[in-house]
Parts: C-alpha cells; structure tokens; sequence
C-alpha cells in the first residue's frame, strides 16, 4: 500500500555523506528521512579492509562502519526509508519526489548524496578478483602495496594522478593504456613522464586479470596490443583501474546545475545547488577528493545548510504573519 511521507529534510542516499547529514539534522530536531537507495550504505558496504577511517587503530570493515553509522542515525532520530526514488519534481516546494513502488515523498529542503560509482571495464576476471588485488582507488588501497609491483590501468587525468600517488608506496609503477598518448593535463604528463619509477605501456588493453592459486589474488595482467594483437603478461601484485567516475545524478537532469562531467554544481564553501532548498554532498558533487571522510564532512555541512535555510525561512514567515496580523 502506497503512502505519502511528508518531512522538512529528505535525504537521498545512505552512505557516508547521507548519514553524516542524518546525525547532524537529527541532533538539530529536523527528524530527517533517509531513502537509502537501490545500495544501502554506498560504496564502502563493498569495501572490506578500511585502515583510513579516523578513529579506528584497528583495520575496520566498511560494511560494519556503514552499519554503525545507520545505527547512530536512526538512535538521534533520523528515519530510513528502504526504496529508490524513480521521478523528482523541484520546481517548487515543498518538492515531490516518487519511490518506485509508488511511495510518494514531501520535503522542504532535498538532500541529494546518491554518490558516484568507479566506472570498470566490465570483465568477468575483473569482477572475481575485486578487492583480491583490483581496485578502483589509489588513494584508498595503495598503502595495501607498499614495496609490491602495481599497474594503473587508464589515460586520464585519473589515472595519470593514482599512478603518482602510488610511487609513495611502490617503485614499480606501470602505467597501461589503449592509445599511444594520453588524455591528461599536460602538466600531469610532464610529472609522469620525469618520473624514475613509472613506466608506460602504450596501445594495450587489457585481455584478463590472472588470479594465483586458492585465496592468493592477483599475481598477473594479461595484455593485448591493439595494433599487431599480440598478447604478453606482466607481474604484478595490484591492479587500479582509473577510467573515471560516473555520478548518480541521472534523476537531476535538466533540473539542478550539473557540470560537464555530470556531477552537481554547488556555491563553492557550501552544499548550496542551483535549486533553492536543494543540496548536494559527498561523491555526487565531489570529484577531486572521494574520500569517506570527505564525504562525511560534506554531509555535516549540508545538515547546517539545510538547518540555516530552514532558521531563515521560519523567520521570514513569522515576520510576514505578525506583518499581516499589524495592518
């Protein structure tokens, strides 16, 4: 049976930005709803080793942190919601939004921390040896290689930038791209290029991701030439794939300011969209850092945001209502 749940803050996503900005408009007395999405918990719900997470000596799981966050949320008063909304209207408030079971939502301020996913190549090897010695992010899984040999798979800005971040771990860093040049700044090249410890592999693809035996993960990439097609294989103990990012932000097009890369523009300093009463955290508008702890903080600053918005508003409507009642 299909309802209508009505909230001044309605926050879109459950990851680490989304929960942050539950804890925080919960503890402000906004009793916020969270929808939490069709990947509860976002991305670090398929991270198992977090050793960067302030706070923690240990080596945490991601699942169990998004877990202990959702559970702080919900113990300050924050409600969650478990569906995915499919249809946003927010040409005016309060705004509209529809779960894909029919749902219906009101809010007078959005939240948007849908996140953003690491774009893969789409191999079957890819997949199996996820987190086993593939990854998607450098600066989240390097530290896990120091002294080990590595390779970087992508011509980009990306991956031009998680090949120089590794050189702090490892001095065997090869870089592995399709073209025989690359699509980064030119500055980034001039780096990657003077680097000792960086070697480029030109016009390779690559043909699959060699597990070793039993739990051993990867040990190998198997390569492609994609001019004469011969095939070769390096060695290596990890494998970062840096072909970009893709933010969720398919719901928002032609409705809130999106850069050239799909991402959701803010007033820099702030969480604040194009879209009054609207604002955005975390990896949907963030594509420089994509960090946990970033997005964390960003959700912090969207449940002020939204607090503010929200003082401002009340005060503008009580003094139009003592205007009125004065005349």
């Amino acid at each position: 049976m299909t309802a209508t749940h009505s909230t001044r803050m309605l926050i879109l996503g459950s990851g680490p930005a989304g929960l942050s900005a539950a804890i925080y408009a919960a503890r402000a007395g906004l009793a916020p709803i969270v929808v939490q999405g069709i990947q509860p918990g976002g991305q670090l719900t398929t991270t198992t080793d977090v050793e960067n997470y302030p706070g923690f000596r240990d080596v945490i799981q991601g699942p169990w942190l998004m877990e202990e966050m959702q559970a702080q949320a919900e113990h300050v008063g924050a409600r969650m919601m478990w569906d995915t909304i499919v249809d946003v209207d927010v040409s005016v408030r309060p705004f509209r939004l529809t779960g894909d079971g029919g749902h219906v939502y009101s809010c007078d301020t959005l939240v948007i921390a849908t996140g953003a996913q690491a774009r893969w190549l789409g191999m079957e090897s890819e997949t199996r040896l996820r987190g086993q010695g593939v990854s998607a992010c450098a600066t989240c899984d390097g530290f896990f290689y120091r002294g080990k040999k590595v390779a970087v798979i992508g011509g980009g800005n990306t991956a031009v930038e998680e090949a120089l971040y590794l050189t702090n771990h490892s001095q065997d860093v090869t870089l592995i791209h399709r073209r025989d040049s690359l699509r980064a700044e030119k500055i980034l090249q001039k780096r990657l290029f003077a680097h000792p410890h960086i070697k480029v592999l030109w016009n390779r693809e690559i043909a699959e991701f060699v597990g070793g035996e039993g739990n051993q993960g990867l040990v190998a990439i198997d390569l492609k030439d994609t001019h004469s097609g011969a095939r070769e294989r390096i060695e290596v103990d990890g494998g970062f794939v840096a072909i970009g990012h893709h933010p969720a932000t398919e719901l928002f097009h032609d409705k809130i300011a999106l850069d050239a890369d799909g991402y959701i523009e803010v007033t820099p300093g702030t969480t604040r969209t194009s879209v009054e009463g609207v604002f955005a955290c975390g990896d949907v508008m963030d594509k420089v850092y994509r960090q946990a702890v970033t997005a964390a903080g960003t959700g912090c600053m969207a449940a002020l945001d939204v607090e503010r918005f929200l003082a401002d508003q009340d005060f503008e409507a009580e003094a139009e209502a003592a205007s009125i009642a004065a005349e």
